[in-house]
């Protein structure tokens, strides 16, 4: 038996009034999903909990089936594993973005314009984050360079709780100064980030940025803190060979953490320009290696969400029917069973630009177990219609693999 996941970050929507008060799932050109919901069951499933953020890490977590409850300690610690940090129990980790801040001469007057600092290349951030580290860094607080904008700070023997963070994607086109670290042990948190601008902004790497019409990275911005991890590992809990397919650290130090396989995919970049025939090509490796469970994780609809683009993110949902799952689904119905679970793991929706809580659409289709679901598209609407709930988003994964 073969299990495949199709991860669709952000996907899930509301109706927004660019698209007639559609969704983007509702007009995306997605026949494959909407075959395996018509012969499948479909339904929501409430991947967050009350009284927890809507981040990826709770949301992949619970689809994933670790109870964010129990398992939980914070994102930037999850994508240490994926850089290859060795942490401590001591440690504190912090997630480092590379964000655009407005000109203004004081800090707290500046604006949040980018998040991603038009997602801006590994290679260059690289740099950036090495001459942070250089002028920053220290035998208490140590810069490690990540993915695109995403990079990570470790706090030797810190504090886990310092005070509110705010995650930059939260606070696109505002103020900061209504955002900027506030509690009890941050002093020092934010004096780096005032100090990054200083030396960033002037930094070559940005001013040839700016030359090719490119947003400058001229600042970080640290939230996501948390401590070293200890998942169980996925075959542990469910006695099946599990890979990870994914270009965003988070998710690579979820697998890690798992011992599950984590796959590198070249081209792969969080974005609609992601290598979408690299990560079938990867799945389909990966079942040929005798792997029983294959998880793609695709960002791109998420960083539409984040951005405001909703023919974006129409199109991303089409490029993941179209370039991944039709193929890597093609391919398993050369065996004689297998099964595909379809989700979002939070909504984005295009109206506020940042992650919600909601229950998202899932859909299950078993290839030895199809029935007649009268579902013609799947989307958000018709998920809530069937009256099918999941309450405790991380027993789908069992539920999934039992069904």
């Amino acid at each position: 038996m073969k299990y495949l996941v199709m991860l669709c970050d952000g996907m899930a929507d509301e109706p927004y009034s660019g698209l007639d008060n559609k969704t983007p799932m509702m007009l995306a050109k997605k026949p494959t999903m909407d075959m395996l919901a018509s012969k499948g069951e479909v339904g929501l499933v409430k991947t967050v909990i009350d009284g927890m953020k809507p981040g990826s890490d709770v949301a992949n977590l619970s689809v994933l089936g670790y109870e964010p409850a129990k398992y939980y300690s914070g994102r930037s610690p999850l994508e240490a594993a994926s850089i290859g940090i060795d942490l401590s129990l001591t440690d504190v980790t912090f997630r480092c973005n590379l964000v655009t801040l407005s000109d203004e001469e004081n800090y707290e007057d500046k604006t949040m314009v980018d998040y991603c600092s038009d997602d801006i290349s590994t290679a260059e951030a690289k740099i950036l984050v090495d001459y942070i580290q250089s002028k920053l860094g220290n035998d208490t607080f140590s810069f490690y360079s990540g993915v695109s904008y995403r990079h990570c700070l470790v706090w030797k023997n810190g504090n886990p709780h310092p005070g509110i963070l705010t995650p930059p994607h939260d606070i696109t086109g505002r103020p900061i100064k209504e955002y900027i670290p506030q509690g009890s042990d941050v002093a020092e948190l934010y004096e780096m980030m005032k100090k990054s601008y200083d030396l960033l902004k002037d930094h070559p790497v940005n001013l040839e940025r700016v030359k090719n019409g490119k947003r400058p990275a001229n600042s970080i911005w640290l939230w996501g803190e948390g401590t070293k991890p200890k998942l169980d590992s996925f075959y542990s809990k469910f006695s099946k060979k599990g890979s990870m397919i994914s270009a965003v650290d988070l998710l690579k130090g979820i697998a890690i953490c798992a011992e599950m396989n984590s796959v590198d995919v070249d081209g792969a970049t969080g974005y609609i320009d992601t290598n979408f025939d690299g990560k079938c090509k990867a799945a389909i490796d990966e079942f040929k290696k005798g792997q029983d469970l294959v998880y793609i994780h695709v960002e791109a609809p998420d960083e539409c969400g984040h951005r405001g683009e909703p023919e974006n993110k129409i199109k991303s949902i089409e490029l993941i029917d179209e370039k991944t799952l039709t193929p890597v689904v093609d391919f398993l119905k050369g065996y004689d069973d297998f099964a595909v679970l379809v989700c979002p793991d939070h909504p984005t929706p295009l109206n506020i630009r940042t992650h919600s809580s909601k229950a998202v659409p899932y859909l299950i289709y078993s290839s030895k177990d199809e029935i007649n679901s009268n579902i013609e598209n799947f989307n958000e609407d018709t998920a809530s219609k069937t009256g099918n709930y999941i309450e405790k988003g991380f027993t789908m994964m069992d539920y999934f693999l039992k069904k």
